[in-house]
C-alpha cells in the first residue's frame, strides 16, 4: 500500500508533465505567430518595393493621321490581251518582259480545220466563176437569159464572199498586240484552250504605274484625291515610297465591304509590277502637336510619376499614329511619364524611374 508520501509526489510528477506540455504548446504558437508575421513581413515589402519602370517626356512635332490599306504595283492603261475565237494554242512568240510593238504576232492557235475549209471555199469559189464566165459568155451570145446570167452571177458573188470571211477568219487564229508595250504578264501555254473570255497577255507600259490599294469601307470617308500615300515593301526593306491618291473609284466590293484607291507614285519611284506594298495614305496632319508614345496611352488614361509614385491621368487624345499619339488635354507640363506602364500598376505606386 503506497504510503502518503508517495501519493504526493506522484501528484506534483502529473502535473510538472502537464505543465511541461503546456509550455511546449505555447511555445509552437508564439514561433508560427513570429513566422506568420516574418512572412507577412516579407509580402508588404515585396509589394511596396519600387517598380522599376521607363520614363519619357512629351515632345512636340508633327501628327499623321493615316489610314492602312494594302495595295499592288500595276501598269496605269494596262491591256487585257485574249482571243476573240475558241481554238487551243498552238504556239507562243512572246514571253514575259519582252518589248512588243503594235500588231505584233503574241500567239498562234490551231488553224488546220479553218485551213481546210478555206481550200473548200477556194475550190467552190473557182467552180462559181467558172459557171458565171460561161453564162455570161452564152448570153451575150442570146443562147443564155438575163435570169439565168443574174442566178451565176449572184452564186459567184455569195462563194466569193464566203471564202473572203473564212480567210478574214483566219487572221484570227493570230493573235497580236494591240498597242506597243511591254508584255508584263503572260497567263497562256501551248496546248492551252484560248478562249473570248480568259486573258491570255497583259501589255503595259512599265514606265506608267500606279498603286491600287484596298481600303476598308468604314476608313474610306477620310480618304481624299490628292493625299499624300506613303508606301513600303518587305522586298526593299528600310525604305519608303510616296505618291499621291489621285482616285477613289465610287463604287466598293461589298463582299470584301471595301473600296478601291488609285495613288500615282512620285517622279522617279520605280517598283516591279505585281509588288504588295503595305500603303498608309495621310488623311489628317498637325503641325505642331504634342506626342507621346502609343503604348503610354490606354483607355484615354496615361501613367506619370509624382515624388516616386505612379499617378493616373485622364487624358483626351487626337491624331493617333503608328507609334506615336497626340495628347490635346490632360499633361501636365513637363510631366514625366511612364512609356509603358506594366500590368497591375496601382495608383500611388513606388517607381523607379529610368529615362526622365
Amino acid at each position: 500500500m503506497p504510503s502518503d508520501l508517495d501519493l504526493v509526489s506522484g501528484s506534483a510528477t502529473q502535473d510538472q508533465g502537464r505543465g511541461s506540455k503546456f509550455v511546449k504548446v505555447r511555445a509552437g504558437w508564439v514561433i508560427a505567430a513570429i513566422l506568420l508575421l516574418a512572412v507577412a513581413a516579407g509580402a508588404w515589402w515585396w509589394t511596396q518595393r519600387p517598380v522599376k519602370v521607363e520614363g519619357t517626356r512629351a515632345t512636340t512635332g508633327p501628327a499623321m493621321e493615316v489610314v492602312y490599306a494594302t495595295g499592288f504595283v500595276e501598269p496605269r492603261r494596262p491591256v487585257e490581251v485574249a482571243s476573240r475565237i475558241t481554238a487551243p494554242v498552238v504556239e507562243l512568240y512572246v514571253d514575259e518582259g519582252q518589248r512588243v510593238r503594235a500588231g505584233q504576232p503574241l500567239v498562234r492557235l490551231d488553224d488546220v480545220d479553218q485551213r481546210q475549209l478555206i481550200a473548200q471555199l477556194s475550190a467552190q469559189t473557182r467552180a462559181a466563176e467558172q459557171d458565171e464566165g460561161r453564162t455570161l459568155a452564152l448570153y451575150r451570145q442570146g443562147f443564155a437569159s438575163a435570169a439565168a446570167r443574174d442566178r451565176v452571177v449572184t452564186a459567184a458573188q455569195a462563194a466569193r464572199a464566203a471564202e473572203a470571211a473564212a480567210r478574214a477568219r483566219l487572221e484570227q487564229f493570230t493573235i497580236r498586240a494591240s498597242m506597243p508595250g511591254m508584255v508584263l504578264r503572260r497567263d497562256v501555254e501551248p496546248g492551252d484552250l484560248a478562249t473570248p473570255n480568259k486573258t491570255l497577255f497583259q501589255i503595259g507600259d512599265p514606265a506608267l504605274l500606279r498603286v491600287t490599294a484596298t481600303v476598308d469601307e468604314r476608313d474610306i470617308p477620310r480618304v481624299r484625291e490628292g493625299a499624300e500615300a506613303i508606301m513600303s515593301s518587305d522586298a526593299y526593306p528600310a525604305r519608303t515610297f510616296k505618291g499621291r491618291v489621285y482616285e477613289v473609284t465610287p463604287g466598293g466590293d461589298p463582299d470584301q465591304r471595301a473600296f478601291r484607291v488609285r495613288i500615282l507614285p512620285d517622279a522617279g519611284v520605280t517598283l516591279p509590277v505585281g509588288l504588295t506594298l503595305e500603303v498608309n495614305i495621310v488623311s489628317a496632319v498637325k503641325r505642331n502637336a504634342l506626342l507621346v508614345p502609343g503604348a503610354a496611352v490606354k483607355g484615354g488614361k496615361l501613367w506619370i510619376v509624382e515624388d516616386g509614385r505612379a499617378r493616373q491621368r485622364d487624358v483626351r487624345t487626337g491624331i493617333e499614329g503608328a507609334d506615336r499619339t497626340e495628347i490635346i488635354q490632360g499633361l501636365p507640363p513637363r510631366a514625366c511619364l511612364i512609356a509603358q506602364p506594366p500590368e497591375g500598376l496601382s495608383e500611388g505606386a513606388r517607381v523607379t524611374v529610368t529615362g526622365c
